[in-house]
Order: structure tokens, then sequence, then C-alpha cells
């Protein structure tokens, strides 16, 4: 199936505390999880070039394609086409916020119009991690993006968990990665 205009497929190949949501309703029990290693599809939303290049050099393999949408208000015709494992939200989108689009793709699951997606939000300040747990997001990672940060909460999404990044107590900056 051909990806619609909207969507652009990236270089890659072809293929704490999280409120917890309604149990019968949530990611893991749609069936859906599996490894990063075997999820084809992961649908990431930004108008920033970098961005892009940061997701796919960290979660792109021969099994795994990222498509890209650049404004949240496309995010839930490419959820319905596409029903990629992973949403992956910047919190800075254009038109509409990573924060907002994730409220939407909830408030769309809750009336079955799109199927349950795990979502991830790329946080530009630990500040915004109250947004994250009041929009029911799945797990965050707080900018700037570490690809092993970013491959773990993937990995951890995909299998059904929540993630949330690690934060210095001090700083409120993402903790060196071991």
């Amino acid at each position: 199936m051909a990806a619609p205009a909207l969507i652009s497929k990236s270089r890659a190949p072809e293929a704490s505390e999280i409120p917890i949501r309604d149990p019968c309703r949530s990611w893991a029990a749609s069936g859906r999880t599996g490894s990063l290693g075997i999820v084809p599809k992961v649908l990431l939303a930004t108008d920033a070039d970098w961005i892009l290049d940061e997701v796919d050099a960290a979660l792109s393999d021969d099994d795994t394609t990222v498509f890209r949408v650049r404004q949240g208000i496309d995010v839930l015709q490419a959820i319905d086409q596409l029903e990629p494992d992973l949403v992956i939200l910047d919190e800075q989108i254009g038109n509409m916020g990573g924060i907002a689009t994730c409220m939407a793709i909830r408030n769309a699951e809750g009336v079955d119009r799109i199927p349950i997606t795990a979502v991830m939000l790329l946080l530009d300040r630990a500040h915004d991690v109250f947004l994250a747990r009041r929009c029911e997001a799945d797990g965050f990672v707080v900018k700037p993006i570490n690809s092993l940060r970013l491959r773990q909460a993937a990995v951890a999404l995909l299998a059904g968990d929540g993630y949330e990044d690690s934060l210095d107590q001090i700083t409120g900056q993402p903790a060196p990665a071991l």
C-alpha cells in the first residue's frame, strides 16, 4: 500500500507513573505488543528535520520503517491509514502540538475511530512531564534526544509497558545514559 501524500517515509528500508487507562482498552490488551526487532511501523510527527534524523538513526533497521507527518492535525488520518505500532510526537509541531495531538489520539481511541496505539512524547523540558502524564502518553523522552534512551523507550512501549525518562532531581535534565 502506498503512503498517502501527507505521510513521508524515512530513509529506512521497507518494512515512575503514567496514568493508567482502562486495561481492557490499553495498548498491551490490544495484543499488538512486540519487540522493536519485529515491529514494522513507527509514525513520527515532527516538522523538524533533525528530529527525524535522530529517530530514524535510533529506531530504523531492516524490519522497521519510520513514517513521518509534518503536522499534528495529520496524525489521526495517518494512524487510520498506516495502523502504526508506535506513534512518536514532538512536543512542538507547527499547527497542533504533541500534547494536543496525544489528547486527540486518546479521544479518537475512546470512540473506536482509530486502533489503540502506543504514544511516546518527545518533551522539550522536564517541566512538561506533568502535561505528558495528563494527556495519557504511554511514555516520554526529554530532549536532547539520546538514541539509547529513545530505543529503550520504544522497546518498553512496544512491550506494553510505560516509559518515563530518568531526570536528574537537581537540574531537571535527562540523567546520563549508562
